[in-house]
Formats: C-alpha cells, sequence, structure tokens
C-alpha cells in the first residue's frame, strides 16, 4: 500500500474482521486450554485465560490500527463515533463486522480444540454485581484508550493489554467489556462462555459505560486559551 494513500473502508472492515477474530479465537481458545491444564484450578485457569487475552490485544493493536484504529469493539467504535472520528455508516459497518467476526473466532477456538463447532453457553451472569462491573469495566477500557491517546498514543496496544488483564481480576464479572464479544462468548459452552439470556444487560452496562468514559474524557480535556 501506498504510503501516502489512506486505508480503504473495504480494508479498515477487513483489518476489524480479523482482529476481533482472533481475539475471540484467543480468548475462548485459551480457556479451554487453562482447564485442560489446571487440573479443577479455577484461579489458575482465569490468570492464564487472562495473560493470553492480554497479550492477544496488544498484538493485534499494534499490527491493525494502522489500517483501522484496531477497535475490536464496537463499545470503542461508538466512542470514536462521539468523538466525530468515525462517520454513523462506518460506525455500523465496524460492528457489524466486530460481531460476525468475533462469533466466527468462537467457531474457530472449538475447532482447534475438537470440540462441537456451535454450542449454547449455560454460565449464568446475571445480577447487580455483575451489571455494574460491566459498566465499570467498559468506562476503564475507553477511558483507557481515549486519555493514552492524548499523553503516548503510541502506548495504547500496552495500555489497553494491561487493563484487561487487570480488569479480569478487579471486576466480578471477569471484564467483557466488548459488546461483540458478549454476543460471541454466548455460543461457547466453555470457561468463557454466558447465557444468552444475560447478554442483553452485560450491552446495555457496557455502552453505559464507554459513554460515560466519553463524557468523563472530554471533561478532562486540557484545551488552549485561544479555543
Amino acid at each position: 500500500m501506498d504510503s501516502q494513500s489512506a486505508p480503504t473502508l473495504t480494508q479498515k472492515l477487513a483489518a476489524e474482521f480479523l482482529g476481533t477474530g482472533l481475539l475471540l479465537t484467543a480468548i475462548v481458545g485459551s480457556g479451554i486450554m487453562a482447564v485442560n491444564l489446571a487440573s479443577g484450578n479455577v484461579a489458575l485457569s482465569l490468570l492464564a485465560n487472562a495473560i493470553a487475552t492480554g497479550a492477544a490485544l496488544v498484538v493485534l493493536i499494534v499490527i491493525f490500527a494502522p489500517v483501522s484504529g484496531a477497535h475490536l469493539n464496537p463499545a470503542v467504535s461508538l466512542a470514536f463515533r462521539l468523538q466525530g472520528e468515525l462517520s454513523t455508516p462506518d460506525t455500523v459497518a465496524y460492528c457489524v463486522v466486530q460481531i460476525v467476526a468475533g462469533c466466527l473466532g468462537v467457531l474457530l477456538a472449538h475447532a482447534m480444540f475438537d470440540q462441537q463447532l456451535w454450542q449454547s453457553a449455560t454460565e449464568v451472569r446475571t445480577g447487580a454485581s455483575q451489571w455494574l462491573s460491566e459498566a465499570v469495566a467498559a468506562f476503564g477500557l475507553i477511558l483507557t484508550i481515549l486519555l493514552t491517546r492524548r499523553a503516548r498514543p503510541d502506548l495504547v496496544a500496552v495500555t489497553v493489554g494491561l487493563y484487561i488483564t487487570s480488569a479480569y481480576w478487579f471486576t466480578a464479572s471477569t471484564s467483557f467489556a466488548n459488546p461483540a464479544v458478549t454476543i460471541a462468548r454466548s455460543l461457547t459452552n466453555t470457561f468463557t462462555g454466558i447465557r444468552a439470556e444475560d447478554v442483553p444487560l452485560f450491552l446495555s452496562a457496557q455502552i453505559i459505560g464507554a459513554v460515560a468514559a466519553w463524557l468523563v474524557a472530554c471533561g478532562l480535556e486540557v484545551r488552549s486559551h485561544g479555543d
């Protein structure tokens, strides 16, 4: 690609497709592997899953950010729409591609571990503590992205990876913080699954958290005296 030309929408969507799909493969696949190897130690399984997810995020953001921004998350795309950096049609396209890719990424993880491809999650994730956790997780993620972009844009991948790794442990929900991830994980009845009926309120909490983070980021923006 010519260094002077901007990526086309098709290229951006392809990057979002690959990035989100691989992210879900990493999340679900590492969860399956962790359970297989941890001999019933849930804490060890969660640690392995968190580290693998955080590491995958760093890599995926580094390689795909120059093409699409590496949103890999409808909540992030919404924040960029609120920032005025993404048009409404492009935001919708990003979100659709992220959700479809996430679901396919789950199927890929199942195939790699010789599991039934199509599954329905039975893991119960509901209640006020879970919803609050998802709002906090999404709030922290979006705030991390927006404020790191201002202070040290070269470190966005690292701060996002570190934030998600830590949020696995300080939120009761293990920090989904991503509508595409949440929807896709309803298709796996493994360590990382979530019941389909629990998805809508997770999504609502994530959107609330994302919008709140954008509002806070706007309030913290330092403007020049001439503005």
